[in-house]
């Protein structure tokens, strides 16, 4: 093994040994508690956790706090519930597997207490079900199987043999990628229901919006679809069309993941410039970083880039998911990372500003991220507030995060399933990272 891989796999895994022998009790003391159950502030009060459950939370004096407990000191600070990266990815086990720590890290470490992984592959569940035994550090990770598309499903049978297949294996959702048929879909769409297992993504274009509700896809991820059924890619929003495809999305029960970050390089709006100066860059691999901006220059170098076109697009995009948003459909936090310019973790803060940039208030983000999610995982675990009984997925932030949603990032430290980093431990990982790759011989 390479010496900066040997550098890399100790420094991440040495700090689990000093988390994983903390107290088996923390106590958030005189802190404000952002519940996230509704729209408001708890002030003074302690939060203390046994274990991975919150088990008790009121007023600092009348809360007892065992005499073992940890105890951090949470005046002036703000603790909210972990947030989501509801359309993640998480490297395939051929990875190296100091990358896949490194990234799972740099998830935990930017407050993402929980994954809900978007790309399959074979041998990801025995990953999955150690990261969820707190063996590794990392997010709660729930994952979809390998992806439904055109080129892996050739017939309706096939589809609903997939299906069964990995509903048998204990997969938490299925994938939907691009070029389905309608009949495969269909099949597809169906074997899941008979299953009771999620489908959720993309919406393959022979299927259309339109079918894709009908069938009450559980999820669509990067408002797909959408631009297109609205013709909203040449030209200004048909308000009465967009209203009633609101209305549609809402009755058949449909979530968002807006990805709105990610799609704004995708479509190249934001300037090579501007996501070179991206500091998060510093913790992926130079190769990695070095395809993304060879991508990125094809794509505006291309014959049919339209720079007008792309911002109209962006603007659009942002006017309807305003519109699904007012219009009561449920909205789940996700930024499609690791993905070009989008860093784990790092990429759900600047979608959060996107969010706001489209009309969403911060209280409205954060639930996005947090009390939405525990809502949909319901069937698997209590979290994604800040209550008795709840998964201790945490984070404690330096402003108030109801005021100013960049205030997420303000972290005093992160604890995912009752295990407490603070800051300081944070920044130890990150620049073990950040120095890995500047050690890293170049190819």
């Amino acid at each position: 093994m390479k010496l900066w891989f040997i550098v890399l796999l100790f420094s991440l895994l040495a700090p689990n040994v000093t988390a994983q022998s903390q107290p088996r009790e923390v106590a958030f003391i005189n802190v404000s508690v952002v519940p996230v159950t509704s729209e408001r502030i708890l002030t003074g009060h302690t939060v203390l956790v046994r274990g991975d459950r919150i088990v008790s939370i009121g007023p600092s004096a009348k809360v007892k706090v065992p005499d073992a407990a940890l105890r951090i000191d949470g005046t002036g600070k703000y603790l909210m519930p972990g947030l989501a990266e509801m359309h993640g990815h998480i490297p395939p086990p051929q990875s190296p597997w100091e990358y896949i720590e490194s990234v799972l890290c740099l998830y935990v470490a930017n407050g993402i207490t929980t994954v809900r992984g978007m790309q399959g592959a074979p041998g990801q569940l025995d990953l999955r079900d150690k990261a969820n035994r707190g063996e590794l550090m990392s997010p709660t990770l729930y994952l979809a199987g390998p992806p439904f598309s055109g080129s892996s499903i050739n017939s309706p049978e096939q589809a609903v043999e997939r299906v069964r297949e990995q509903s048998r294996a204990g997969w938490d959702l299925l994938k939907i990628l691009p070029g389905l048929t309608r009949n495969e879909y269909d099949a597809m769409a169906r074997a899941a229901r008979e299953a009771g297992i999620r489908f959720a993504g993309h919406v393959p274009a022979e299927v259309g919006l339109l079918h894709v509700l009908e069938m009450k896809q559980n999820t669509i991820d990067h408002v797909d679809g959408y631009i297109e059924y609205l013709n909203a890619d040449n030209g200004p929003i048909d308000e009465t069309k967009l209203a009633d495809i609101v209305r549609r999305t809402r009755e058949a029960g449909t979530w968002m993941v807006p990805t709105m970050a990610v799609w704004e390089t995708l479509i190249g709006v934001a300037s090579l410039e501007k996501l070179l100066s991206y500091p998060e860059l510093r913790y992926m691999p130079p190769q990695q970083v070095e395809g993304w901006e060879k991508a990125h220059r094809d794509r505006l170098g291309a014959p049919q880039y339209d720079r007008k076109k792309a911002e109209m697009v962006a603007a659009n995009r942002k006017r309807t998911l305003k519109a699904l948003h007012d219009g009561r459909v449920r909205m789940l936090l996700g930024s499609d990372a690791p993905q070009q310019y989008s860093v784990p973790g790092f990429s759900i803060h600047r979608e959060m500003s996107l969010m706001r940039e489209s009309g969403m208030t911060p209280f409205e983000i954060i639930r996005s991220g947090t009390k939405n999610v525990g809502d949909y995982f319901k069937d698997k675990d209590q979290f994604g507030t800040v209550e008795i009984g709840k998964r201790a997925d945490l984070i404690l932030i330096e402003g108030d995060p109801l005021k100013d949603i960049s205030n997420v990032a303000r972290r005093a430290g992160v604890m995912v399933r009752g295990r407490w980093l603070p800051e300081v431990e944070i920044q130890k990982r990150l620049e073990s990272i950040a120095d890995s790759y500047r050690k890293a011989p170049s190819k």
